[in-house]
């Protein structure tokens, strides 16, 4: 179908642009004049006027969740009504594809479908947790609470994700700058040496000599290193397609020294908030279960859970498969219990995700404070090494200098 650009006037006299996939342009009309749009001007777009997705990876973050949380939850307190509060949410959102979902859901409801319905035919923005969440705030008419309690979810979950990335981020800064400094020196500061080291009437050390023929490699051969690259990434990718090889990264990402612990108290944290948020809803705690089994990103515990609520199925208290072996710290698991028996698990659950967020934050901190000093070593390690292998021919130079 051929796409159509207009310009219309929104019940509050502000102008709107925009794009509309429609067979006629009296189809389009009639979809505007639904939205409660005046239009102005309908025409054929072309390549200056079409929408482009730009955006990149295709996912929505945690934080962008939240904000639409808190900013929906004010509107609709305020006495908008959930059409407008969508309305006007599509206008202020600056991530364009998130914006365009919320269009869509707005023009969904007034289709006659629900909040939660409309949410759920954009399942790439909305998670399947806010759509189960508005689902029970709309069955038990507490769509205001869960609206709340989803915007603190989220915003957890993006302080979560931002103390992993910083843990990553600077090891990964260091590494690049190491890289830097061993092609510089490889493809300037070794080849200006080569001339003078040939001339040199003695034996090379084995170390320069080494260093030459890696210079003459990276300079003559580079496009061999690319390849090789660009083969061991797409071989990486592929392998961890498959489930021998997410069981592989993820057994690597728990038993790794210094980040394997900090691996472990993200997963208790993400599993404790998930499904207390979930369980607080008023959903089955089976179902609650299979919704946080998907959230988890390592896939040991992705199957942990998902196995946790066959257990829970047959009749077996969550507790139990918790605490049947060392994936979680035992605390999640005698906390479960408590909550099991006092009836609370809800609460329980909450306070456990408020206390391994405490102790991921550690975990970060204690990670910074191990790799700092290591990584440094190894710069300076390979810098030493570098550098001994230019001056080392100038050492035997001067020592047979000396001898005559």
């Amino acid at each position: 179908m051929p796409e159509y650009s207009y310009r219309a006037i929104d019940k509050y006299g502000k102008e709107k642009r925009g794009n509309i996939t429609a067979d006629t342009e009296d189809v389009v009309f009639s979809k505007l004049r639904a939205d409660n749009l005046t239009p102005l001007e309908v025409k054929k777009a072309n390549i200056f006027t079409k929408d482009v997705d730009i955006s990149i990876g295709g996912s929505i973050k945690p934080r962008d969740l939240s904000v639409f949380c808190r900013q929906f939850i004010s509107m609709i307190n305020a006495g908008v009504t959930i059409v407008d509060a969508l309305g006007m949410l599509e206008e202020q959102t600056e991530n364009k594809k998130m914006a365009k979902a919320i269009g869509g859901a707005k023009n969904e409801i007034g289709k006659g479908e629900t909040l939660s319905n409309a949410l759920a035919k954009y399942p790439d923005v909305f998670p399947d947790i806010m759509v189960k969440m508005v689902a029970a705030g709309e069955a038990s008419g507490k769509l205001e609470v869960a609206f709340e309690r989803m915007s603190g979810h989220f915003e957890k979950s993006a302080k979560l994700k931002a103390i992993m990335k910083k843990s990553a981020m600077y090891p990964i800064m260091l590494a690049l700058v190491a890289l830097g400094v061993i092609v510089l020196m490889l493809t300037f500061v070794i080849p200006k040496y080569t001339e003078m080291f040939e001339s040199l009437d003695t034996e090379l050390p084995g170390i320069t000599k080494a260093m030459v023929a890696a210079s003459d490699f990276v300079i003559h051969k580079w496009y061999l290193i690319v390849l090789v690259v660009v083969a061991v990434v797409a071989a990486v990718k592929a392998f961890k397609k498959t489930e021998q090889g997410q069981v592989f990264f993820a057994t690597v990402a728990r038993k790794m020294p210094i980040f394997g612990n900090l691996t472990i108290k993200s997963a208790a944290s993400n599993f404790s908030r998930t499904l207390s948020t979930l369980v607080y809803s008023g959903l089955p705690l089976i179902e609650a279960l299979g919704i946080t089994a998907g959230t988890m990103t390592n896939y040991l515990y992705k199957k942990k859970l998902e196995n946790a609520k066959d257990e829970v199925v047959r009749g077996v208290p969550l507790s139990e498969p918790l605490l049947a072996d060392d994936m979680f710290p035992p605390m999640v698991g005698h906390m479960t219990r408590i909550g099991e028996e006092t009836g609370e698990l809800e609460d329980m659950l909450s306070k456990l995700a408020d206390y391994y967020d405490e102790e991921v934050e550690m975990a970060t901190q204690t990670v910074l404070a191990a790799l700092e000093p290591m990584i440094i070593v190894v710069l300076a390690g390979v810098v030493v090494l570098l550098i001994g292998a230019v001056m080392a021919p100038m050492f035997a130079m001067y020592n047979g200098l000396d001898s005559m």
